[in-house]
């Protein structure tokens, strides 16, 4: 990894997504466990900072918004200079994209981290090679903190260190007074209706029917999301009944927070997926167009549903990743399938703390 005698702090520049905002939390502990007292910070986007918030090891993120599509130079100028300032011995650039390595070359951070990509040598001076030999996100992310000389094939760890999210019990007291949540004995199940891609997202209407037979059960159910979660939340809501609350927002930390008081959770192959597994909240994870294998959270989840029959699918999935499974709907995770899990969830005590 880096040289002990350097304490210059290190940069991760991670992929814009949520889940994959999430998954490099084992690159920030790989890279504290290697060396401590270097500080580790991470770009972010306003959407995804509230998350590093609750993320042990992290010391700060730099906020810029990057344009999509654009390269937006006077955006890129300006995440130079804060980044300048910070002193940074190294940067960890996540994506192949040229423009993601554009400001880290520009803020004339020494060691530049990266796989070869979009013609980037010299923006990428520290260049690795061979990330398309490596299927999941998780390896290729971890494999920028191996040493640059390392073996791929014989280098990765058996387990990557697991993210972790902590948030502190006086902050979840405080938000759900805030919020009209106080605790009233029974359990909460969230419901994530969002999903990013085409056919990746349970229908609302399976959402509905699963809030309504919770609520009988007697849980509170809130279902989580951004804006363009709002009208799925509204049918969830009006399907289920008076005691499933829109938490949807603009703010991911309300998520946050709200799937850190769950009892268990309901998901989409999302990034609330990833924050509720880093949590511990114990995750119903539903897949349909992509291959669990490659997309599932590090962090052990309660269960993995997938459409019924096509066995050989599933199989050819670890080699083919999603190109074997794009064809299956999450529509066909049937709503008792979901409820049979929850209420598994529900059955089992939770260790405390």
């Amino acid at each position: 990894m880096n040289e002990d005698s350097d304490q210059r702090p290190i940069l991760i520049v991670p992929f814009v997504w949520i889940g994959d905002f999430v998954r490099c939390h084992s690159v920030v502990r790989l890279l504290r466990a290697d060396a401590p007292d270097r500080p580790v910070d991470m770009v972010s986007s306003t959407l995804c900072a509230p998350i590093a918030d609750y993320m042990p090891g992290v010391r700060k993120v730099i906020v810029s918004d990057q344009p999509r599509k654009r390269l937006g130079w006077a955006i890129q100028q300006d995440l130079a200079s804060r980044l300048r300032r910070e002193g940074y011995g190294q940067a960890l650039v996540m994506s192949r994209k040229w423009k993601a390595a554009l400001a880290p070359w520009l803020a004339g951070i020494p060691v530049r981290t990266g796989f070869a990509g979009e013609a980037r040598f010299g923006l990428i001076n520290d260049m690795r090679w061979g990330e398309r030999r490596l299927p999941r996100m998780i390896d290729q992310m971890g494999a920028l903190a191996l040493p640059k000389n390392a073996d791929l094939g014989a280098a990765l760890p058996t387990d990557w260190p697991l993210p972790e999210l902590l948030v502190p019990a006086e902050e979840l007291v405080r938000w759900r007074d805030q919020r009209g949540l106080a605790a009233d004995g029974r359990p909460i199940v969230t419901l994530s209706p969002g999903a990013v891609g085409a056919g990746k997202a349970w229908p609302a209407g399976q959402y509905g029917q699963l809030a309504g037979q919770l609520t009988q059960d007697g849980a509170a159910v809130w279902v989580l999301g951004g804006p363009a979660e709002t009208e799925t939340a509204r049918q969830i809501v009006e399907a289920g009944g008076p005691q499933v609350r829109d938490l949807t927002g603009t703010d991911l930390r309300n998520a946050i927070l709200a799937l850190a008081a769950a009892d268990a959770a309901v998901t989409n192959d999302s990034g609330l997926m990833h924050i509720s597994a880093a949590l511990g909240t114990p995750t119903v994870a539903i897949f349909g167009p992509t291959s669990p294998w490659h997309w599932k959270p590090l962090n052990p989840v309660a269960a993995i549903l997938e459409p019924p029959g096509d066995d050989d699918a599933r199989l050819r999935a670890r080699t083919e990743g999603n190109d074997a499974v794009q064809h299956r709907r999450t529509a066909d995770v049937a709503v008792h399938s979901v409820l049979d899990a929850v209420r598994a969830v529900l059955a089992t005590p939770r260790p405390p703390g």
